[in-house]
């Protein structure tokens, strides 16, 4: 199954923008369909694969964008059109078994980080997971299929997810630098190439590491304008400056009356 016709595979393994064009009526997280426009244009200039229309890696890019657009936006899972509902399972690393309503509750940054140094996912929900990462790449977090390893029923493939490092990830400094992970799955399909379950395997720690390599933003006082108060004796400063001899100015007996002032 290396050279198929996937125009007359199921909608769930179409490219993004047919899903998207045929998933009306649904019940979208915020509101309205996503918008992958930034994306889909990021995504051409700086793949690094170019998989012919009806290879198998296109099929499995195309199958876990569809899951992906509906682990991000469908709050409905009986609307989730590329897993078999009732049993689906995710898992990271050989850990737990993920349900699909863990997913809808969760979101799929805390279930494929966990619990790391750089990271709490005890501590996040939904949004504010999501939210972290969107602001450390406000370009993106763009992901692509590298190379398969073996056909359906059982895909093994990996993996290229990576993003510019370019706003704060939480109160750490952005680099600037390119931010990648590599990672391999294996994902078991049925017959119609509907998802049973996702079991993903990669480093969850090295790109949080790049991730607070810039070192936090200083908490000390920063600098403020100067006051009226300031400018006032900066402007009495400068014009008597000019016409004050050192020694007189120095005196306890000054005749100026801002000499004790000028000179703190």
């Amino acid at each position: 199954m290396t050279n198929i016709n996937i125009e007359n595979l199921p909608l769930w393994v179409q490219n993004r923008d047919t899903v998207l064009k045929n998933n009306q009526n649904v019940q979208w997280r915020y509101g309205k369909q996503p918008d992958y426009t930034k994306s889909n244009e990021n995504f051409a200039k700086e793949s690094t694969q170019n998989h012919p229309e009806n290879s198998l890696e296109a099929l499995v890019q195309n199958l876990v964008r569809t899951f992906d657009i509906e682990a991000n936006f469908k709050t409905n899972p009986q609307e989730w059109i590329s897993v078999v509902q009732n049993k689906f399972r995710m898992s990271t690393n050989g850990g737990t078994n993920y349900k699909l309503a863990d997913l809808v509750e969760s979101g799929t940054y805390k279930l494929l980080i966990g619990n790391t140094q750089h990271y709490k996912a005890s501590e996040e929900n939904f949004e504010t997971s999501t939210n972290l990462f969107h602001s450390a790449f406000p370009q993106g977090f763009l992901w692509e299929v590298i190379e398969v390893y073996s056909a359906p029923p059982t895909i093994a493939f990996k993996w290229r997810h990576w993003g510019h490092f370019q706003g704060a990830y939480k109160d750490y400094l952005p680099t600037g630098e390119t931010i990648e992970i590599i990672g391999i799955s294996i994902v078991k399909v049925t017959d119609d190439l509907k998802i049973l379950s996702l079991e993903h395997y990669y480093d969850n720690t090295k790109f949080l590491d790049k991730l607070t390599s810039g070192g936090k933003e200083s908490k000390g006082a920063k600098q403020t304008p100067p006051s009226l108060q300031e400018k006032f004796w900066g402007f009495i400063q400068q014009l008597l400056q000019p016409k004050l001899n050192p020694a007189t100015a120095n005196s306890s007996v000054s005749r100026c009356p801002f000499a004790t002032l000028l000179n703190k």
